[in-house]
């Protein structure tokens, strides 16, 4: 093998290729990355087989410096625009071997300058002299090079190193990239990363794009530049023109809908969050001490009994001092051990149980354990308690706070994914048609036949609104109860919503019995208990078509929904209401009193 390596240097057998770096704003090159290949008719072919061949037999710095010379040689020679990214390793730069000022000196002579050149640094093991290779990084930068760094995310010490050597571009890890479009945290991360860029005054750019989904998505996300199969394959002859379905498809207004979590449980939040520092006792401690404790802590409510680090029971406040209360019961059990007065089968519970799992293990218990709480423990060790109250609350705040991202009937968004959804629309100057869906007649039909029917009607909504829904571009959300909204940006959403409407007017049909379907409703008593024929549940749907810079934000979107919504209601059976009223930029008001209401 090393022969064949060193071959393969003497005689520069290998070939540069090129993949491109575009804008995702318009598509424009804005550079290549140039890579290497080896031999074709060799097992070195590859560049991960062919250095890392290189690095076992010590040649690793003299490979690197015969593939940075092949591809600065064949970028001129091709006639290549924009930026090089030119491929090093960090640990090369840290050899004694390495001649700084070699590649420069090599550049020049091909008649290329260091601001054309951006060293991209691409990590391959680990990293741990930083001060050196801050120091190298500097070199460059007095030279006129730009950094960046390669794949982060995948390597070893990528955020450490971004915040030693500040590089003026950050490549995300195509790992973070594909599927970006079906998952949710893949998205908060390439967020997160695209936040710091912003602060730390660098560029990012997406690795590894290889759909359209994936295009549009990192493109709506606000990253700088591109790069992937879907754009463009690595070339010997690369095209210094993106292709135009590329271009075109940046150009479309519009915004993609982000991918939306369908969990509602907080599995990573444990009991240590509810963990109380509290006094302990031992077994042996005497009543009276206990007592005291009480006495002086006028909020606990109850105390651990602890042995060798390991609990052992717990003593309830009230129950201790209910017994001292009764006559001669202090003078009798103030000097006996506290043992006496335990609850020795507590809860006992690890702190890295779930919230969740705690609750229903509370739930499951006697009564006694939500006012006496419960001991946290580490591998068996006490570490503190927790209370009922304490747990409920934080199981009702985990619950207001999923209701608000995803309703917990639907499992579609809640509220807050709703209106920034609607900001996002608002904010990239996009057109679109907002569309307001209610149940008419709900409340009678659960008084008639029950809430959990009245769920699987809601449930039924959900899904039919779904299905016409173009999950590319079409975002519907469940704002609570038997309300919905959709946010279109589907050309034929006119037809989409009496698809839905259609398609309600068939499944509703088996919720009633069949007498009440024949005659088109049912009896219900009012609020004065007198018999009231109510129609059947019908879908209205109020839309709103809303046009670029008319809008300021999510509330004013919805008020105007909320309006056609009440029109669509007005009509008798399953409706769609469009709103075909004009509205001006400074007041809101219209231009035109034109409206239509088209009925099935």
């Amino acid at each position: 093998m090393r022969d064949h390596l060193k071959e393969i240097i003497e005689n520069r057998r290998l070939t540069a290729v090129f993949q491109p770096i575009i804008s995702m704003r318009d598509g424009h090159i804005i550079g290549f990355e140039g890579l290497i290949r080896g031999p074709s008719d060799s097992l070195l072919h590859s560049p991960i087989n062919l250095f890392k061949a290189a690095n076992l037999n010590k040649l690793s710095v003299v490979m690197e410096q015969l593939c940075r010379q092949v591809v600065l040689e064949t970028f001129v020679k091709l006639g290549l625009i924009g930026k090089l990214f030119l491929n090093v390793s960090p640990e090369c730069l840290l050899k004694p071997d390495f001649k700084q000022g070699e590649t420069l000196c090599y550049m020049q002579n091909l008649g290329i300058n260091p601001d054309q050149v951006i060293i991209e640094l691409t990590e391959s093991q680990p990293t741990f002299d930083y001060n050196l290779l801050r120091e190298a990084t500097t070199h460059y930068r007095e030279m006129g090079f730009e950094i960046a760094i390669d794949d982060l995310g995948e390597g070893f010490s990528g955020l450490r190193l971004w915040s030693e050597i500040r590089p003026d571009y950050v490549k995300i890890d195509k790992h973070f990239i594909q599927n970006i479009n079906q998952d949710p945290l893949k998205l908060q991360f390439v967020q997160s990363i695209q936040k710091i860029a912003e602060n730390a005054a660098a560029r990012v750019i997406a690795e590894g794009i290889e759909t359209q989904a994936e295009l549009m998505i990192i493109k709506d996300l606000g990253i700088d530049f591109g790069q992937g199969y879907h754009i463009a394959r690595p070339s010997s002859t690369p095209s210094v023109i993106a292709p135009i379905e590329i271009s075109k498809a940046l150009c479309l207004p519009g915004i993609t809908v982000y991918p939306q979590s369908k969990s509602l449980t907080q599995n990573t939040i444990s009991a240590s969050r509810l963990l109380i520092e509290v006094p302990v006792v031992t077994p042996d401690t005497m009543n009276e001490e206990v007592y005291k404790i009480f006495s002086e802590s006028p909020a606990l409510q109850a105390i651990p009994v602890v042995k060798n680090g390991t609990p052992v029971g717990m003593i309830n406040r009230h129950m201790l001092i209910d017994s001292f209360s009764k006559l001669y019961s202090r003078e009798l059990y103030g000097k006996k051990a506290c043992s006496k007065f335990m609850d020795s089968a507590p809860m006992i519970v690890d702190k890295d149980i779930s919230i969740q799992a705690l609750s229903h293990l509370m739930v499951a218990s006697e009564r006694r354990y939500l006012s006496d709480g419960f001991i946290i423990t580490s591998k068996g060790e006490y570490i503190g308690i927790g209370t009922g109250h304490d747990l409920m609350r934080e199981i009702t705040q985990m619950q207001i706070t999923a209701a608000r991202y995803a309703n917990p009937l639907t499992l579609l968004p809640g509220n807050v994914p709703i209106n920034e959804h609607i900001d996002r629309l608002i904010h990239s100057q996009a057109s679109f048609v907002v569309c307001y869906c209610d149940l008419d007649n709900f409340k009678p039909f659960n008084d008639k036949y029950g809430y959990r029917r009245g769920d699987d009607i809601i449930q039924l909504t959900g899904k039919t609104l779904s299905n016409i829904c173009n999950p590319d571009c079409d975002f519907i959300g469940h704002i609570g109860g038997d309300d919905f909204f959709i946010l279109f940006q589907s050309a034929d959403w006119e037809e989409r919503c009496q698809d839905a409407l259609s398609e309600f007017s068939k499944l509703i049909a088996p919720f009633f019995s069949a007498s009440d379907f024949a005659q088109g409703g049912f009896i219900t008593a009012d609020r004065k208990n007198e018999q009231v024929f109510q129609p059947l549940t019908t879908l209205s749907i109020g839309a709103v078509r809303i046009e670029p810079g008319i809008f300021n934000s999510h509330n004013e979107v919805s008020s105007v929904a909320a309006e056609a919504k009440k029109r669509a209601k007005a009509i008798h059976g399953n409706s769609l209401f469009i709103d075909r009223r004009h509205y001006c930029n400074e007041t809101r008001d219209c231009h035109s009193t034109e409206e239509c209401a088209l009925i099935t």
